[in-house]
């Protein structure tokens, strides 16, 4: 199958002079990395979103090394990453050649890494209630599914979230 991830960005070990984006390799654990060090990822967000903040930590609680990027327009990042407005959420993560779209939970990018579809990456388009960073005080989840997309702009679904 042809690679349709965006050859613009950099796997590890390779530098770039656009944009950093920190990229890892990791297995698929519903918990924190064994396999050495914890996964690289770059999250770009809006100063403003409190959500974002939420989760990093999420991900940081899961294992992962964040480095997070302060923007206040991240449509640009959205663009040249195929994040088309349906697909889109407040921010834009990376993580060892993939893209990370929205509030998608941390086990399910490891899965992304163990599996590695022949894709650009994930996405929880827009902000579901109950989603990692999304969490409300009744513990109310909204149902909302995890999708892959390519870069012709196909999209399949990877999970689906059980309602509560």
């Amino acid at each position: 199958m042809t690679d349709r991830r965006n050859k613009a960005r950099p796997h590890k070990g390779q530098s770039f002079t656009g944009p950093v984006f920190a990229l890892c390799a990791f297995g698929l654990l519903a918990g924190p990395p064994v396999l050495g060090d914890n996964p690289e990822i770059t999250v770009f967000k809006t100063p403003a979103c409190g959500c974002c903040g939420k989760w990093v930590k999420h991900l940081e609680a899961n294992g992962f090394d964040v480095t997070t990027h302060q923007r206040n327009d991240l449509s640009d990042i959205k663009k040249e990453n195929h994040i088309t407005p349906d697909l889109s959420s407040c921010h834009t993560a990376f993580v060892d050649g993939y893209v990370v779209e929205g509030h998608v939970p941390a086990d399910v990018i490891f899965r992304l890494l163990k599996e590695r579809p022949d894709v650009v990456g994930i996405t929880v388009p827009g902000m579901p209630a109950g989603s990692p960073g999304m969490e409300i005080e009744s513990g109310f989840v909204q149902p909302y599914e995890v999708l892959t997309f390519d870069a012709d702009g196909n999209t399949e679904v990877f999970m689906g979230s059980e309602p509560n």
